[in-house]
């Protein structure tokens, strides 16, 4: 399917492949996105669900020129994912780290226990990084545990939250304003800003979620703060 390409201002063009949340869709964008690194002019790429962001510099290459250039070469996309590396990310649920817990459980009439099992049953897809530095977008979650956002967003919500909203699950990085049912939180920093790669999971990987009580969240952040990284490879 050729893709839309689409004026973002005067310094910017965004390549659309579709409208839906679909691992093969979001697997053309990354594919794009590894095949537009480089080019003559672009400055920086972004990608997301549907599409690719391309920031090019206009003394380079215009917009009708680079946008030929993206249609080129998603002629020759194959759609198959690259191999990610997958993420086992610690999280203690409930209590102070997940206020939403028993509340989010009881929307869908099952057991805390029971929202936390389905929760860490899948291995999510990572299909971009957004709204703040870090911030995981997951696919994948339980359709029986989706969850419409909260109808009065809170203003703060501390960094490591892990929560649901709507269909999608999430890893936020940093401090901030969410309407989405906070489950849990990880030690992880997946955004260090002074460590080489800054953002650790990257958009094509994956997430599985580990269970770990308050005492070993503790510990996992204490060495957090010292520079660990608390996010264990495991494929």
């Amino acid at each position: 399917m050729r893709p839309r390409i689409l004026p973002a201002g005067d310094q910017a063009l965004t390549v659309e492949f579709g409208e839906a949340i679909d691992p093969a869709l979001n697997a053309r964008v990354l594919e794009l996105d590894r095949k537009a690194a480089g080019l003559p002019g672009i400055v920086e790429t972004i990608p997301t669900y549907r599409s690719l962001l391309v920031v090019y510099d206009p003394r380079i290459v215009g917009f009708a020129e680079l946008g030929r250039t993206m249609i080129e070469l998603s002629a020759g996309l194959t759609g198959e994912e690259a191999t990610g590396t997958v993420w086992e990310v610690p999280v203690c649920y409930g209590g102070e780290h997940g206020v939403d817990l028993e509340a989010t459980a009881a929307t869908h009439a099952i057991t805390p226990d029971e929202l936390v099992r389905r929760h860490m049953a899948p291995t999510y897809r990572v299909y971009m990084i957004g709204f703040l530095p870090g911030f995981a977008y997951l696919g994948g979650l339980d359709p029986s545990i989706a969850t419409p956002r909260r109808v009065s967003p809170r203003l703060r919500t501390p960094a490591g939250s892990i929560s649901v909203g709507g269909i999608q699950a999430l890893v936020a990085s940093l401090a901030a304003p969410s309407g989405w049912h906070l489950l849990g939180r990880t030690p992880m920093r997946n955004f260090e800003p002074a460590r080489d790669p800054a953002v650790l999971i990257r958009p094509g990987d994956g997430v599985r979620f580990r269970r770990i009580g308050e005492a070993d969240f503790a510990r996992l952040e204490r060495e957090a703060e010292a520079g660990a990284i608390i996010a264990e490879a495991v494929a």
